[in-house]
C-alpha cells in the first residue's frame, strides 16, 4: 500500500509492506542503534542496492539524542567522503529516525535521507512529516529542523521483535490520532485488539493516512497540525523531570493525553465518560495513565520550554469531545495549578 503525502515542493510516499528493493545510483549510509543493528540491519543490507553502502552505529535510547550523537553522525559522513548526492537511511525508532532527518537536512547543507522505522510509534507518527531534532537540558526536540524523508517503509514485520512496552508507546500515538481526528476510528479501537496482525495494519494505515492529511495541509505546524501534539505539552515536561529515563516516549504522551483530559474536563470540553473511556483504552494496552507531580510551580515553568509557546502564552491541544480538538492559549494560572495539583503527590 502506497500513501502519497502532497507537499508544495517536497512530495513524497510512505509505503506499507512494500520494501523490495532500494536502488541508489550513489553512496549509502545506514544509521541505526546496536539493538536495531542485531535484528534487522542484515535484512536491509541485503534489500540495498547502491555504489557503496556503510552502517553508522550509535547508542540506544533517548539519553542520546544529542548534539555529540549528531556530531559523531556528521563526523562519519566526512569520514566516508559522503557527498550532496548521497543518501542517509534511518533504521530505528524515533530517535534515530529524528537524528538520521536532522544531520541529513545539515551536512554539506542538506542531503536525502530515507526513513525505515521500526517501532509501532515511528510507523504511525515519528517517520512521517519531516520534523527532526534533538534534545538539549531545556527540554525535547528545542533544536531541529523541518526535513522530509525521499520517502518512508513501514514494515510491520519489524514490529514483531517490539518489546511489550514499545509497542504500549506506539499503541498511544494510535490513540492520541483517534481522539483528536476521527471518533469512528476510536470507536474501532474500543472494540478491536491491536495485537491481532490485520487489525495493526489497518490501525497504522489509518494513522498515516490522518497524519499526510495534516502534514499536507500545515507542513511548517503554523495551525493544524500542532493538534498531533496532544498529550505532548504535559508529557515532555513529564520526560524532562525524570530525565527521559523512566518513561517511553508514548507512555510519557499517555500520560500527558490523560493530564489534558483533565484540564478538558475542567473548561468542559470533555465528559466524565468520555475521560474515563479515553483512559480504559489506555490501561488496556499497559500503558500509564498517573504522574507524580512533585511542584506544581516548577510542572507549571517548564510549560515555557514548549516549543509551541509564544509571547508568554501555552498552547494546549485539548480533546473536544472524541473526534475533535480545541487549541487554547489563554488558559488562566489558577486553572492549570487546579489540574496540576489532582496529580500532585
Amino acid at each position: 500500500m502506497k500513501i502519497d503525502i502532497k507537499l508544495k515542493e517536497k512530495s513524497y510516499s510512505v509505503f506499507i509492506n512494500e520494501l523490495e528493493k532500494i536502488k541508489l545510483d550513489t553512496k549509502v549510509a545506514v544509521v541505526t542503534n546496536p539493538t536495531v543493528s542485531a535484528l534487522h540491519v542484515d535484512t536491509l543490507l541485503k534489500l540495498i542496492e547502491a555504489r557503496e553502502c556503510h552502517v553508522i552505529t550509535v547508542p540506544d535510547g533517548e539519553k542520546y539524542k544529542n548534539f555529540e550523537t549528531l556530531n559523531y553522525i556528521l563526523e562519519e559522513c566526512f569520514e566516508l567522503r559522503l557527498d550532496r548526492k548521497s543518501v542517509l537511511i534511518a533504521l530505528g525508532g524515533g530517535v534515530i529516525g529524528d537524528m538520521t532527518g536532522f544531520a541529513a537536512s545539515i551536512y554539506q547543507r542538506g542531503i536525502d535521507f530515507i526513513q525505515v522505522p521500526t517501532t509501532l510509534l515511528a510507523q504511525v507518527d515519528a517517520s512521517v512529516g519531516g520534523k527532526t531534532g534533538i534534545n538539549n537540558k531545556y527540554g525535547k526536540n528545542l533544536v531541529g529542523t523541518f526535513w522530509q524523508p525521499r520517502r518512508v517503509y513501514c514494515e510491520t514485520t519489524f514490529l514483531k521483535t517490539l518489546p511489550k512496552k514499545e509497542f504500549s508507546a506506539g499503541v498511544a500515538e494510535i490513540i492520541k490520532m483517534a481522539v483528536t481526528f476521527d471518533k469512528g476510528f476510536f470507536e474501532w479501537l474500543e472494540k478491536n485488539s491491536l495485537h491481532v496482525e490485520e487489525n495493526l495494519q489497518y490501525a497504522i494505515k489509518e494513522c498515516i493516512k490522518i497524519k499526510a492529511d495534516v502534514v499536507s495541509q500545515d507542513e511548517r505546524e503554523e495551525g493544524v497540525r500542532a493538534v498531533l501534539n496532544y498529550g505532548h505539552t504535559f508529557g515532555h515536561v513529564i520526560e524532562n523531570e525524570t530525565k527521559y529515563s523512566k518513561y517511553l516516549h508514548g507512555e510519557a504522551v499517555a500520560i500527558g493525553m490523560c493530564m489534558a483530559n483533565e484540564l478538558s474536563f475542567t473548561l468542559g470540553l470533555l465528559s466524565e465518560t468520555q475521560l474515563q473511556r479515553v483512559k480504559i483504552l489506555l490501561e488496556q494496552y499497559a500503558l500509564p495513565v498517573t504522574y507524580d507531580v512533585k511542584s506544581v510551580e516548577s510542572f507549571y515553568d517548564m510549560f515555557f520550554l514548549d516549543k509551541k509557546s509564544f509571547n508568554q502564552k501555552i498552547k494546549f491541544i485539548l480533546a473536544k469531545n472524541i473526534g475533535g480538538y480545541s487549541i487554547k492559549d489563554d488558559i488562566e494560572k489558577e486553572v492549570l495549578f487546579e489540574v496540576l495539583r489532582n496529580f500532585e503527590c
